[in-house]
């Protein structure tokens, strides 16, 4: 099963460059969410856009497949690449910049929705975890009561890309999955726990 890096944005807020290679703990971020699915058993492909030429080097580099798209947003760009890709079953869908991901939260997230039976997944943390890491998220729904956050890391049908897939909504109390890199009061927190943990 495939697992889709969405590594096409600038990332402007932080101004170090191409955002997926900006460098924690002496490793590029993307390589932390690459070698964690390669380690739970997922094929990673990385999705990348003019935005970001060197990323697409980088992957070349370690033969790593990818895709390109247009830049044109997010969700534009995840459409097209797994149109692209022509996936016909589910795959992950994950951002570039959790570094502290593990092989075992996508391994767990990987169970849990082979014991729904839906066709989607979306992964999602308490809110009072995010607020110290990246200054809140503005987008929020609540989770089995709880006020909660995206976390980046979702399942979705390819065959199905296009429509409103019915999904289940995962709740994980993960610190880890707080860090998503944006400023650089994220970097440093990521290389914080990444230096305590270093072998994510």
């Amino acid at each position: 099963m495939r697992a889709l890096i969405m590594a096409g944005g600038v990332g402007s807020r932080l101004n170090l460059g191409e955002k997926p290679l900006i460098t924690l703990c002496g490793r590029p971020m993307i390589e932390y969410i690459t070698d964690a699915f390669t380690a739970a058993g997922f094929e990673p492909v990385v999705a990348a856009s003019m935005k970001t030429p060197m990323t697409m080097n980088w992957c070349r580099a370690r033969g790593i497949e990818m895709c390109k798209a247009e830049g044109k947003g997010y969700v534009e760009d995840m459409v097209e690449s797994v149109l692209g890709l022509e996936e016909q079953g589910p795959l992950f869908i994950c951002v570039s910049d959790i570094p502290c991901i593990t092989p075992d939260i996508i391994r767990f997230i990987f169970a849990s929705y082979q014991s729904t039976g839906k066709d989607a997944l979306s992964t999602w943390i308490p809110a009072k975890l995010v607020k110290s890491c990246r200054g809140g998220m503005p987008y929020r729904e609540t989770v089995d009561g709880i006020d909660s956050c995206p976390a980046g890391l979702n399942i979705l049908r390819g065959d199905r890309i296009g429509e409103v897939q019915d999904e289940c909504s995962l709740l994980l109390d993960e610190p880890c999955l707080a860090v998503n890199v944006n400023t650089r009061a994220d970097l440093a927190q990521a290389e914080k726990i990444l230096k305590i943990h270093p072998s994510f």
